[in-house]
């Protein structure tokens, strides 16, 4: 989480750093109308600059997956990009259109404009005064979609499938908001860093946006591939699919999850992938969880022979650190990862000491007895907790079983809630931060 806070923060700072190099918040004269411009001026850079980098991140970078963490946590500082990209244009749409309308009511009066004329504007500077009206028209409607969009991607009971197909228009808006500012800053801004930091993350997003609507997000990764079994544990509710890949697949390690379609209409769904690479079987498997109208309709949906498109694959939640110990805890379906990395290890054994506590509501035999044999293959100890019989899983709990937890690393898998309270506790305890890992596996 450290590098998406502090990548989040440096560009705000940046933002902010280089337009004060170019303007200021406070103008002289110091009038209600002076500050609006500059105002408006500042929140506009602000707020089409983290959409630009939003934009950019939409693109799923694979390079940038090491720096940020994996792709869980990009998309994590995506949505809180998008979120920032709302509040301001939401304050920036207020200082535009509330002043026009407190003049209206006649609670503040507009100072008289200097009349035209007296000026000798180049070429692209009288092109883009001439564009004005029109820009603040189409940046006005293109805000009110903006603000729909990203409304919509921020409600949980919204569809999944729904957001996917609503949310690439937002690339749209986008670009009618480049054309806005574009024509809407200030001239000199260009000739300064301010516009320079401007024209690349413009120039980015614009590209982005034309890559997202034509479909070729993630194109370079993806793969066709078969079903080849489907077990369905009922008491889990949980549905285990194999599928053999096709020539393209670049391989995985442990603990990473693809993009998995079965269904145009529904589109692309993130899964954990829950097995090791081998590039002579060319499988990969897949546990899904019936947590939602998606999940809940694979079983039927599904059947052996059904062709695939997987793409991947993504995340850094892949077990790598300097420490002699490891703990691993897999709350639920957040097993997924923990399985993977255990038949890897069983093929090629590690040397670190590994505890795996695997707490979950629900219980099916056949499941853990699987997960049994993994864990023993892998010479890791396995700690189920069924949560009516054993209770809640928490920190005392874990450190109680393993006594030098405090030379391991954690990583956990699971129900947000629960990991962030777990992360708190440990860091109470003196875990250092940095040894705590935790998938993100929120794409929205």
């Amino acid at each position: 989480m450290k590098q998406i806070k502090f990548s989040f923060f440096a560009l705000l700072l940046l933002l902010t750093a280089l337009w004060l190099l170019a303007d200021t918040l406070l103008p002289e004269p110091f009038t209600y109308f002076s500050f609006r411009g500059v105002f408006m001026q500042y929140s506009g850079v602000i707020g089409i600059g983290v959409m630009s980098a939003a934009m950019l991140l939409a693109l799923r970078p694979k390079w940038l997956e090491p720096h940020l963490d994996g792709l869980d946590k990009m998309y994590r500082l995506h949505k809180w990009l998008g979120i920032t990209a709302l509040a301001v244009a939401v304050i920036h749409w207020w200082w535009a259109q509330g002043s026009r309308w407190m003049v209206g009511w006649g609670w503040l009066e507009r100072p008289q404009r200097r009349p035209p004329g007296g000026e000798t504007l180049g070429l692209v500077e009288g092109w883009l005064r001439s564009q004005r009206d029109i820009a603040e028209t189409v940046g006005e409607w293109a805000f009110y979609a903006a603000v729909v969009l990203l409304v919509l991607a921020l409600v949980k009971r919204f569809p999944y499938h729904l957001f996917i197909k609503t949310h690439k228009w937002l690339a749209v808006s986008y670009l009618v908001l480049v054309y806005h500012s574009v024509v809407l800053t200030r001239a000199n801004y260009w000739a300064q860093p301010i516009g320079w930091l401007l024209v690349i993350l413009l120039l980015g997003g614009s590209v982005a946006a034309l890559w997202v609507l034509a479909g070729r997000v993630g194109a370079g990764r993806k793969v066709q591939g078969t079903i080849d079994a489907l077990t369905y544990y009922p008491d889990l509710r949980v549905l285990e699919t194999a599928i053999v890949l096709q020539e393209g697949w670049r391989g995985h390690s442990a603990g990473q999850f693809a993009f998995v379609m079965s269904d145009k209409k529904e589109g692309a769904h993130p899964y954990t992938i829950a097995s090791a690479w081998n590039p002579g079987d060319r499988r990969i498997v897949i546990i899904a969880k019936a947590l939602g109208d998606h999940t809940s309709r694979l079983r039927e949906r599904l059947k052996i022979g059904m062709t695939v498109t997987v793409e991947g694959p993504y995340g850094c939640f892949d077990f790598h650190d300097a420490q002699p110990r490891q703990i691993w805890v897999g709350a639920g379906i957040g097993i997924t990862p923990f399985v993977a990395r255990l038949k890897q290890l069983a093929g090629t054994p590690g040397a670190k000491e590994i505890d795996l506590f695997h707490p979950t509501a629900d219980f099916e035999q056949a499941a853990i007895d699987k997960l049994t044999a993994d864990a023993r293959a892998a010479g890791a100890r396995l700690h189920v907790l069924v949560d009516r019989k054993d209770g809640l899983l928490d920190g005392e709990t874990i450190r109680a079983a393993v006594p030098d937890w405090q030379s391991a690393s954690l990583w956990f898998c699971g129900p947000p809630g629960f990991g962030k309270s777990l992360r708190e506790d440990f860091i109470a305890h003196g875990l250092p931060s940095k040894h705590f890992h935790q998938e993100l596996f929120q794409m929205r």
